[in-house]
């Protein structure tokens, strides 16, 4: 199977081959990565993550199988996750598919046709949207088809699986091909300037849509419910319900009255992929002038420029780098969303709960850790977004201008994360406590919270010897699985840990007080550790693997003196 591949492979054509290798690298903006990078080796390791995602979900339904009475609501369910999924991958790959400065540049010199581009750059990004998909289902959709299409004998596990896949497929080419359908004519109707402002927008946007109606859009876990008129409403407008119905027409347990939901998906499917063929062809005629004629997203010289006081020059320049440098990149962008879209999900979840809970409840101990795990999430995940570059050829400029000692940049870099990171999750998580009763509880786990925030900006700011979006990346630098998964475990035991001792010191004064005191102890503790620490760390602008010294384990012997 590998040499018919390699075969089929070796017979397209040289300039396809090449430029679609480029293109898949390019997830990662090249220009921020140290020149030692291993992108596939870090593509590598999150396509291991999904593969035990799908592991765990695979081996689970077939230890411990639902009832099948429980069979609309688990693949209902899997189908929502799945397409939450496939929305996110494909708004990380936004401007994936559509022609940039760099291309137009650099390949509008050379004999290269538009079409070559076209495709390799669309066959590029969905290879990406593959990867996950195949990642995520490789196992899972063996389970599922075991519990689930195995009574029938073979022929009903063939047909469940073979089900499933198209549905996942077609789900997967609907939300691409809709994303690329609302970019391109967006692309197409806008000058350049106010497309780059507004898909910035759009690219945030849809992070939101995608989260809010995965966590906000209602369940319906039966055929009657289904069938209620009063839920058609639910059934005309939701993707997730058109293909679940799609990949219940295609296994045969579709009832005929729900027929015309599936017609909708296919509908759907159809509309999102003329309109993606047409605004590619679209922008790839007219819009690639545009590229090279009009001038990119750049400061305007004229409307209302506000730039805030924070203490000297050196903090304000630093936050104003800061924030330009979050509004206006791409990759720091969608890596910012990602986090925040994590937080958000808690925080949505907390609302929908909020919203069919009794009003004036008392603060239960879920919505302590779910604060706990936004909070930690929003300040180590900016953290980590901290350390992406924007542009190394411009880090030249900050190595020039050091002239103040490096506390004056922990200070600036502490404020950013204080900014950007802890004033956001303690207005949100303040207006979800607005449900809660008693004042006293809310205004208690409130102080706690913010001396939480400030004892993880201390922890984030740990061993940072450098100016936020100042030094190259090297992926590949530290195994990425065992970080996850060694993370998720120890942020699941603290944040269940830090939840139960909180509601336990909320209703004993003595252990309220020993809790907060002890957090500014910790916030005293490490902020001298990183202020001593200033004094003499040097910033790094360069990102380099460590070299391994090899020994050979040789002995030089002087020769012996005559006697």
């Amino acid at each position: 199977m590998h040499r018919l591949l390699a075969a089929l492979v070796q017979h397209l054509p040289t300039q396809f081959r090449i430029l679609y290798r480029q293109f898949l690298l390019r997830v990662i903006d090249l220009e921020a990565l140290s020149i030692d990078a291993d992108i596939p080796r870090f593509l590598g390791q999150f396509a291991g993550i999904l593969i035990m995602f799908s592991l765990l979900f695979g081996v689970g339904a077939v230890m411990f199988p639902p009832p099948r009475a429980l069979e609309w609501h688990v693949v209902e369910s899997w189908i929502s996750s799945m397409l939450l999924v496939i929305g996110l991958v494909s708004v990380i790959t936004w401007d994936a598919t559509f022609p940039d400065r760099r291309d137009v540049m650099v390949l509008g010199t050379l004999p290269v046709r538009p079409a070559t581009i076209l495709l390799a750059k669309l066959s590029a990004s969905a290879a990406l949207l593959s990867l996950a998909i195949v990642c995520l289902n490789c196992t899972s959709s063996i389970g599922w088809s075991i519990v689930f299409g195995a009574y029938a004998g073979f022929p009903g596990f063939a047909r469940f699986f073979a089900s499933y896949w198209i549905a996942m497929v077609a789900a997967s080419a609907f939300l691409y091909g809709s994303l690329l359908t609302l970019q391109g004519f967006t692309a197409l109707l806008l000058p350049r300037r106010w497309f780059l402002r507004v898909s910035a927008l759009l690219q945030l946007a849809a992070f939101g849509t995608f989260m809010a109606v995965y966590f906000l859009q209602p369940s319906l876990d039966t055929y009657a419910q289904a069938a209620d008129p009063a839920n058609h409403w639910l059934l005309s407008y939701s993707p997730t319900f058109w293909f679940f119905a799609l990949f219940q027409q295609l296994n045969g347990t579709l009832p005929q009255p729900l027929a015309w939901v599936a017609h909708r998906a296919w509908i759907a499917l159809a509309i999102a992929i003329a309109g993606a063929v047409a605004s590619l062809l679209f922008c790839y005629v007219h819009t690639m002038k545009k590229t090279v004629e009009e001038a990119d997203l750049v400061p305007g010289s004229r409307g209302f420029h506000f730039a805030p006081r924070l203490g000297d020059g050196l903090n304000a320049a630093i936050v104003l780098f800061c924030l330009r440098s979050l509004a206006r990149s791409l990759q720091h962008r969608v890596a910012v969303a990602f986090f925040l879209s994590l937080a958000c999900a808690i925080a949505l979840a907390l609302v929908h709960h909020n919203l069919s809970a009794p009003p004036r409840e008392p603060i239960s101990t879920d919505f302590l850790i779910s604060t706990f795990m936004m909070m930690s999430l929003v300040v180590l995940g900016l953290r980590a977004v901290f350390a992406l570059p924007i542009a190394l050829s411009a880090n030249w400029v900050l190595r020039l201008t050091q002239l103040r000692p490096t506390g004056k940049y922990f200070n600036a870099t502490r404020l950013c994360l204080l900014l950007f990171g802890v004033l956001p999750t303690v207005l949100v998580v303040a207006a979800l406590a607005l449900h809660f009763r008693p004042w006293q509880d809310v205004a208690a786990h409130l102080l706690i919270y913010v001396l939480l925030g400030f004892a993880f900006v201390e922890l984030a700011l740990f061993r940072f010897d450098k100016v936020p979006f100042t030094c190259s990346y090297l992926p590949g630098k530290t195994n990425v699985q065992v970080l996850f998964w060694g993370f998720t475990l120890v942020w699941i035991i603290l944040g269940g840990s830090f939840g139960i001792a909180e509601m336990s010191a909320l209703h004993d004064l003595a252990k309220y007080l020993t809790m907060v005191f002890a957090l500014i102890a910790i916030v005293v503790g490490l902020g001298a550790i990183n202020r001593v620490r200033a004094r003499t760390a040097v910033l790094y602008f360069e990102e380099l693997p460590q070299e391994p010294i090899t020994r050979l384990g040789l002995l030089y012997v002087p020769p012996a003196e005559p006697s």
